[in-house]
């Protein structure tokens, strides 16, 4: 199928729109590229900024590229508005396309309230929030899930008296389930943990628990998410359900138009779902399958999802889907280490979550991609490696 493109529109100047334009240009195509982005900064990594940045060990993640080389026209500073068929219309008028990536990301979701609080976000966020930081503050963290978790990290080593507040039962219950959450809650020492316990609002000085406790922080913090931010589609004739919502090729309904990282909720031929996935290898990866679709090839996004975080001293990683399993299962070593496994009740692998196991998570998302059976007898033996557990 040849498509004929002369102009396209990249909406979103983050990872993914950076590489949505790197990947039309590897691919061979010489019209114009026109990216857009709200940020007045050039691209960047986000993973980095809940960890270097925050920490002081680094001031930037910018990535680097030449724009003049790669011949794209980069508009930092610029927000699209709303869509039509061939248009964009833009902070700064309209812009036509007959090309299409939307890679808007994300956006944090904040809590009820008046007072002060910060978000993790943006690099601007993280150098807001990094300044806050110091010896003797005190710090309330809303949400015990990856960010919370880094967040209070960072805070910790700061020096800070950190209070977590999470609504649900353990860390991490809504990303990986309240089983494997529990095996967190020891690494939480030295701060003040609140489970099953519900945010009523952020006010000057602190946060307002349901139930009428205030607990006084000089630093509020809200990690209870993200959003896609398609709210500019709103009313535009684009199909969106928790994102911008595409086949798997990343096809939008609107013509000649494709999504890419945070913001695209794609048909998975593995997993037979939909899935968005907010995290850094969806933005790197996912922009060569909608570049190349715009292009006319045939090509398919179907990965096997993979994140990591550092939280307390530990590597947590993870790869799969862990909903399409039914049973789960652990590689525990004596000196601390540990991996869960998530299979199909005939035993093939659905997911790996690792902690100080980087060779299982390695090995287990090769067994994922390749479809393979494992022995189960084996498999809870953590000296044997995931290798020579497929049948």
């Amino acid at each position: 199928m040849v498509i004929i493109v002369n102009h396209v529109v990249v909406v979103g100047a983050g990872l993914a729109g950076l590489r949505s334009a790197e990947a039309l240009r590897s691919r061979g195509f010489t019209g114009r590229i026109t990216l857009i982005g709200q940020e007045r900064h050039r691209p960047y990594d986000r993973p980095p900024l809940s960890k270097a940045v925050l920490s002081g060990a680094a001031d930037s993640s910018f990535v680097e590229t030449d724009f003049a080389a790669i011949d794209v026209d980069f508009r930092p500073g610029v927000s699209a508005k709303a869509l039509r068929e061939g248009v964009v219309e833009t902070t700064e008028g309209e812009l036509d396309y007959d090309g299409l990536v939307i890679a808007t990301g994300a956006e944090p979701i904040r809590l009820p309230g008046d007072g002060p609080q910060h978000v993790l976000r943006t690099l601007d966020d993280a150098h807001e929030l990094r300044a806050g930081l110091v010896r003797g503050a005190r710090v309330a963290i809303i949400g015990a899930g990856w960010i919370g978790a880094e967040v209070a990290t960072a805070a910790r080593r700061a020096g800070c008296a950190v209070t977590v507040i999470e609504a649900g039962p353990t860390p991490l219950a809504t990303a990986v389930g309240t089983e494997i959450g529990a095996r967190t809650e020891h690494w939480y020492d030295g701060i003040d943990l609140r489970l099953d316990t519900m945010v009523g609002s952020v006010e000057e000085g602190g946060v307002e628990l349901v139930g009428g406790e205030f607990i006084e922080a000089h630093v509020v913090v809200a990690g209870i998410g993200v959003r896609p931010a398609v709210e500019w589609l709103a009313g535009d004739d684009i199909d969106l359900h928790n994102g911008v919502v595409t086949d798997e090729h990343l096809r939008a309904s609107l013509p000649g138009t494709v999504a890419a990282g945070d913001c695209a909720a794609w048909w998975s031929r593995r997993w037979q779902t939909r899935l968005r996935v907010e995290h850094w290898d969806t933005a790197l990866n996912s922009p060569e399958v909608a570049a190349g679709t715009l292009m006319g090839e045939d090509v398919a996004y179907d990965p096997v999802p993979y994140f990591w975080s550092e939280q307390f001293g530990h590597m947590v990683q993870y790869a799969g889907h862990h909903p399409a399993g039914e049973r789960l299962l652990y590689r525990e070593d004596p000196g601390g280490t540990w991996s869960a496994v998530w299979l199909t009740a005939d035993d093939f692998l659905t997911a790996v979550l690792a902690v100080d196991r980087p060779r299982d998570l390695l090995q287990g998302r090769r067994i994922i991609a390749a479809g393979h059976r494992l022995d189960t007898e084996r498999l809870v033996d953590p000296q044997v490696s995931l290798r020579d557990c497929v049948v």
